[in-house]
C-alpha cells in the first residue's frame, strides 16, 4: 500500500526534478524577457495596472475591474500570509543547479511555497476574464507566463506555481460567488 507520505515525497522529487531541468536549459533570448516580467509582476503591478485602465470605462468593464481587484486582495493574503506561514518550504538553491546568473531576479526573503505572483495573476485573470470574455485569452495567458517566470528566473519550484493557481481560482471563484450574492449584476442592456 502507497502511502500519503511516499506520494509526497515523489511529488517533491518531480517537483525538483523539473525545477533542474528549466535552470540547466540555456535560453539566452528569453531570459531579460523573463527577469523583466517577473519583476513587473512584483505587488501585482500588472494586474492593478490593468484593473486601473479597464476602471475608466463605466458598467461592467469598471465591476469586472473592481472584482479583480478583490480577487488579487484575497488570492494574496492566502497565499502570503496564510499558506506560506503553515507550509513554510525553502526557496529553490539556485547555487546547486546550472542556472545562468543572467536570469535570476532577487531572491525573496519569504517561503516559497505557494507562488503568491501565480496567484494573484491567476485570480485576477480568472475574474476579469469571466467578467469579459475578450480579455479572458490574454490575461490568461500573462498569467501563465507569470507562473513560468517566477520557476524560470529561480525563486520558485513549479509545484509552488500549481500551488498558486490553485489558490487563485479559489480566490475568483469566492469573490465571484460573494459578488453575485452581494451586488447582483445590473441585467444587460
Amino acid at each position: 500500500m502507497v502511502s500519503a507520505r511516499d506520494v509526497v515525497r515523489d511529488l517533491m522529487v518531480l517537483d525538483s526534478a523539473v525545477y533542474a531541468a528549466v535552470a540547466a536549459t540555456e535560453t539566452p533570448a528569453l531570459d531579460r524577457g523573463l527577469r523583466r516580467l517577473s519583476s513587473a509582476a512584483d505587488h501585482s503591478k500588472l494586474s492593478l495596472a490593468a484593473a486601473g485602465l479597464l476602471a475608466l470605462r463605466p458598467g461592467r468593464t469598471r465591476r469586472a475591474a473592481v472584482l479583480g481587484v478583490f480577487a488579487v486582495g484575497l488570492a494574496s493574503a492566502g497565499a502570503n500570509l496564510v499558506v506560506k506561514q503553515l507550509i513554510r518550504r525553502p526557496r529553490p538553491d539556485r547555487l546547486a543547479t546550472a542556472s545562468s546568473a543572467e536570469r535570476h531576479v532577487r531572491m525573496p526573503s519569504s517561503p516559497s511555497l505557494p507562488s503568491g505572483h501565480t496567484a494573484a495573476a491567476v485570480a485576477f485573470a480568472a475574474v476579469t476574464g469571466s467578467a469579459l470574455p475578450a480579455l479572458a485569452f490574454p490575461l490568461g495567458t500573462l498569467a501563465c507566463a507569470v507562473g513560468y517566470s517566477r520557476v524560470h528566473t529561480g525563486v520558485h519550484y513549479p509545484g509552488d506555481v500549481a500551488a498558486g493557481a490553485l489558490i487563485g481560482i479559489a480566490s475568483a471563484a469566492a469573490v465571484t460567488a460573494g459578488a453575485n450574492h452581494w451586488a447582483p449584476r445590473p441585467p444587460c442592456r
